[in-house]
């Protein structure tokens, strides 16, 4: 019987750099790998050279190109200022990522805001941009979830005119807004285009603009050291892994699982324990349901 879903990785989290992180994803037992939009991949500097010797060792070690992570940090597209650059930025990762035969570009926004006043146009504005810019070449934009209810992001994606997507973390919702993932596959549905398997906790009440406030403010590592969150394996986090399975399998979802393990310590061995425990999840649930 076929696999419920594909696994994937993000090639970063390795610690080994692009190209043998790419293999490395081969060697947890992976068949696909998210690739961070920096660094050695930064779309503004990377050469067509660099480009073969991804698509090659992508090719060789069986590995799908399941997104480009293109992080914008601070703000997102929040601000009007800062969104002439931005939008550059991810309209180039878009165009490297057709060129590595992928068509999602995952991001964060920013926080959407409740109200429909001058901070919302400016967000709507940006995203039609860039959405339109994603449509026409065959590609889109996938929102993380996470700074806002799943409701929230669904309308705000629907509001879009087009090129949209979500990007649907459910360690996110858990840890930030202490919301219920599974659930909030329900509400997103087809929207989903890709998933980051992640798991964690809420280690003390808030909200997500004030968390997603201070990450703009001193960034990923700052924030998990204020003791919000506390990302753990997966299944040891308050995320319902059965479940929410079910749910991806309940709204039609056949796209990759991408781990999403950020720990600096043996990162490997984190991320190969991850791949078997979601191999392990989608056999039970295959065989509950016989």
């Amino acid at each position: 019987m076929d696999k419920l879903f594909k696994i994937g990785t993000l090639a970063d989290w390795f610690g080994v750099g692009l190209i043998a992180g790419i293999r490395m994803s081969q060697k947890v037992g992976a068949e696909g790998v998210q690739l961070y939009a920096k660094g050695e991949l930064d779309p503004a500097t990377i050469t067509p050279e660099d480009v073969k010797a991804v698509r090659r060792t992508a090719r060789d070690c069986g590995q799908t190109i399941t997104a480009l992570c293109g992080e914008l940090g601070g703000h997102g597209l929040c601000r009007a200022e800062e969104n002439p650059d931005k939008l550059e930025y991810l309209k180039k990762t878009l165009l490297l990522a057709k060129e590595l035969d992928c068509s999602i570009v995952t991001t964060h926004l920013g926080v959407i805001p409740a109200q429909k006043g001058d901070e919302y146009k400016v967000l709507l504005d940006a995203c039609n941009e860039i959405g339109r810019f994603a449509a026409q070449i065959g590609a889109c934009i996938a929102v993380e979830t996470g700074p806002e209810p799943v409701e929230r992001l669904r309308d705000f994606c629907l509001a879009c005119e087009a090129g949209i997507r979500i990007n649907y973390d459910p360690a996110n919702l858990a840890m930030v807004l202490r919301a219920d993932p599974v659930a909030g596959v329900y509400e997103a549905g087809k929207l989903i285009v890709h998933t980051h398997a992640k798991d964690g906790v809420s280690l003390r009440p808030t909200t997500g603009e004030y968390y997603y406030g201070l990450f703009a403010k001193v960034g990923i590592d700052g924030v998990r050291n204020l003791g919000y969150t506390r990302q753990t394996p997966l299944g040891q986090g308050a995320v319902r892994w059965e479940a929410y399975l079910q749910a991806l399998v309940d709204i039609g979802y056949d796209g990759f699982l991408t781990i999403e393990r950020e720990s600096r310590e043996e990162a490997g061995k984190d991320i190969a324990d991850a791949v078997a425990f979601l191999q392990a999840q989608m056999e039970n649930l295959q065989g509950a349901a016989k």
